[in-house]
């Protein structure tokens, strides 16, 4: 696994160095997805070379469970800087401009709760997400109100339901400043709209708890 990575790594890095101008509109789709799954895979590298054997050995267990157990069209699962990311959309947790958890969000979040509860001695992240389309008619003060109140609808309902404890998750509401797909367009904001569930590496949790109180000094979230 660790060699076909740092393979995987190594190709990508070459591309990069050698000063190879890459030009995406006269290359295939299947050469633009091989490129894209190098990233992925230098993205996993890059976390699970950060953290001690056993704890990465829990991340890919928790990633192949994750991905055996929720479909595609629940959520999409993978690493970045932060660690294992559980990416769901917004429609998949709430209704429109709610943070209320939607009845139909429950199976989706147990499934979810039952790999966090085997990766116990692992910090959890939560975060919400929005697009940049102004609050208007549903009486939330700001998109970054609205994005950490459903944050924290997620952690309850893990702790509640499930037992997390409460000391090993973080909140954050980041509203529409990290967005991963363009704003312009009607798929881009939809992609933007979404809750993360990030499993982080024991190293990290300082870092994240500071994070989340830089964040949460600029403004809590009312209604």
């Amino acid at each position: 696994m660790a060699r076909g990575l740092a393979r995987a790594a190594g190709t990508l890095l070459l591309i990069i160095t050698t000063g190879c101008a890459i030009n995406f509109a006269k290359r295939s789709p299947w050469d633009i997805q091989q490129l894209a799954e190098l990233s992925d895979q230098l993205e996993q590298f890059k976390t699970l070379a950060r953290l001690k054997a056993e704890e990465a050995e829990q991340l890919r267990r928790a990633k192949e469970l994750l991905e055996q157990r929720l479909s595609s069209s629940e959520a999409s699962i993978g690493y970045d800087e932060r660690g294992l990311v559980t990416r769901m959309l917004d429609q998949v947790l709430f209704d429109s401009g709610k943070a209320e958890l939607r009845r139909g969000a429950h199976p989706v979040l147990d499934k979810v709760a039952k790999i966090l509860k085997e990766v116990s001695g692992q910090p959890i992240g939560i975060e919400g997400h929005t697009d940049n389309v102004p609050i208007k008619r549903s009486g939330w003060e700001s998109n970054k109100a609205l994005s950490t109140a459903r944050a924290e609808a997620v952690a309850e309902y893990l702790i509640a339901k499930h037992g997390l404890e409460r000391g090993r998750i973080t909140t954050i509401g980041y509203g529409e400043d990290h967005p991963i797909a363009d704003n312009n367009t009607p798929q881009g904001r939809q992609e933007n709209r979404r809750v993360e569930i990030i499993i982080l590496p024991q190293s990290s949790e300082r870092s994240y708890e500071a994070e989340a109180d830089r964040v949460s000094e600029r403004g809590g979230y009312s209604k």
